[in-house]
């Protein structure tokens, strides 16, 4: 997880494309933004020219879990959580339907043969959105991000093209 700009997709994508080898799979990519104008038509173009070349990709602007049971045993990179929140709560989900089909994904997630590397962004470090569904979106991912880190394996925040490792709690305590 990351800001905006960050590089997390570009990490993502570098991430893959090693567990790719190292196991000897392809690289899918579970992609969640529509392109409902031309902006963000625009961002889709140059996130697919981006991409390494043989990554498939699947769109999936809703339902990440079957998602998941097309690509088998793909190495999986989710790009991007932020996106599919916000998809589930202008289609008028409750926060309590995107956590439960947050804390489903990860549960699925640590069960699959191969990995799945999850890209969000960190969007709770700055000002009180003005407005109800902003607030509700900067809360919602807040605790999906939590729920998401807590339950994977490993947790990365990205700044700047960099990873900070994140810890549990406890582990700062133990430290």
């Amino acid at each position: 997880m990351g800001g905006a700009r960050s590089g997390k997709s570009g990490f993502a994508e570098r991430a893959a494309l090693d567990a790719s080898r190292e196991l000897d799979r392809a690289v899918s990519v579970i992609v969640t933004a529509e392109a409902l104008d031309d902006e963000m038509e625009l961002r889709i173009a140059r996130h697919r020219a981006d991409r390494p070349d043989g990554f498939a990709t699947v769109e999936a602007p809703y339902d990440l879990e079957t998602a998941l049971g097309v690509v088998d045993d793909d190495v999986v990179v989710i790009d991007c959580l932020t996106v599919w929140i916000s998809n589930c709560l202008v289609r008028g989900d409750t926060n309590e339907d995107v956590e439960a089909a947050a804390h489903s994904l990860v549960e699925l997630v640590v069960t699959r043969a191969s990995p799945t590397i999850l890209v969000s962004n960190e969007v709770g470090m700055g000002i009180v959105p003005a407005n109800d569904l902003a607030r509700r979106f900067r809360d919602v991912q807040g605790r999906v991000n939590a729920t998401l880190a807590d339950g994977v394996e490993r947790a990365l925040l990205i700044v700047a093209g960099k990873a900070i490792p994140l810890m549990s709690t406890e582990d700062v305590w133990r430290s």
